[in-house]
């Protein structure tokens, strides 16, 4: 490497903070439409319930929830390279390690219901045969027509869905727990 360019690596590194103490504006940006995009894409599925099967409100709910649960699949991956380019600030005071481990676990598991979900319900529509709608495009399907291993993937769509409700609520807590009773920074890191 050359010594200009190990002077504007040396530079560029000292210019970033060092120890910062909240995520980055992106990082905060993406965590709360994330949000909202699963509080949508979980709302326009349980709202579907109201209306009667084949009616233009239920068709379009599901339309909606297919689409949002796309767009989750799409942004999914920025966070995962700002996640990677802008680690996660320092929780201060630092939790024990079987907690570090737990929250690791946690968010582990809730990347891969941001990619495992919409994948499964590409998948559903693909073997149902059905146009896969995404802002005005229509994706091409990712399998041929099989309605058998489309309602399989769909029960385990489902299944997957009630266990998203559960890690959402648990990572949820744990940031009040945090906030509230430990008096950490856990919260604070992505409200700043």
């Amino acid at each position: 490497m050359s010594e200009d360019r190990v002077d504007y690596v040396t530079q560029a590194s000292a210019e970033l903070p060092q120890n910062p103490k909240s995520y980055n504006k992106l990082s905060i940006g993406l965590h709360w439409l994330m949000v909202l995009l699963f509080v949508a894409v979980y709302a326009t599925i349980e709202c579907r319930t109201f209306f009667e099967r084949g009616t233009d409100m239920r068709n379009l709910l599901k339309e909606w929830h297919f689409i949002l649960g796309l767009t989750i699949f799409t942004l999914v991956w920025l966070r995962l390279a700002v996640r990677v380019l802008k680690p996660a600030p320092p929780i201060l005071p630092s939790p024990p390690q079987w907690q570090t481990l737990l929250a690791r676990l946690v968010h582990a598991v809730l990347y891969a219901l941001m990619i495992g979900m919409p994948i499964a319900g590409w998948l559903i529509l693909s073997g149902e045969g059905k146009p896969i709608p995404f802002w005005g495009l229509e994706l091409p399907a990712l399998i041929g027509p099989n309605k058998d291993l489309a309602h399989e993937i769909e029960e385990l769509h489902e299944l997957f869905g009630k266990v998203g409700y559960f890690l959402i609520a648990l990572h949820a807590v744990a940031a009040l727990v945090h906030h509230y009773v430990i008096k950490d920074n856990t919260l604070v890191r992505m409200l700043k």
